[in-house]
């Protein structure tokens, strides 16, 4: 079962700085499947897009730097932290109107997966 937590846990967090890198790449083409409507088209609007992508990979590196050289229950209390950025993301595009589905099928199942590796890591943990 620990592998699995893991190996989640690993998953999520390269997920994530894909994504992030895909915001640096490429920010309005990512940004379309996020659930926002693009914002207005302006010269800098490429670049605050890029800071998502910023937070993005930092917020991927800090789950890795905890399961290298952290303890599990270091990992769980990170992953459950950071179920709030999906969480939020999904609660802000519902009300914006955005796009319900991309709310609950990327934002909300993504908060859900982070919390349940997060607590049986916790609790798992020695």
């Amino acid at each position: 079962m620990q592998w699995l937590l893991n190996g989640t846990g690993l998953l999520l967090a390269l997920a994530i700085i894909a994504i992030g890198t895909g915001y640096i790449a490429s920010p309005t083409t990512t940004m379309r499947g996020f659930g926002l409507p693009l914002p207005e088209d302006g010269p800098n609007v490429a670049w605050w897009l890029r800071l998502k992508g910023v937070r993005d990979i930092v917020a991927g590196l800090l789950v890795l730097a905890f399961m290298v050289w952290g303890v599990e229950r270091e990992v769980g209390i990170v992953l459950l932290i950071e179920a709030m950025i999906p969480a939020g993301d999904m609660l802000l595009i519902l009300a914006a109107k955005g796009s319900t589905k991309s709310a609950f099928a990327f934002h909300g199942l993504t908060a859900m997966i982070m919390v349940l590796v997060a607590i049986p890591v916790m609790i798992g943990a020695d």
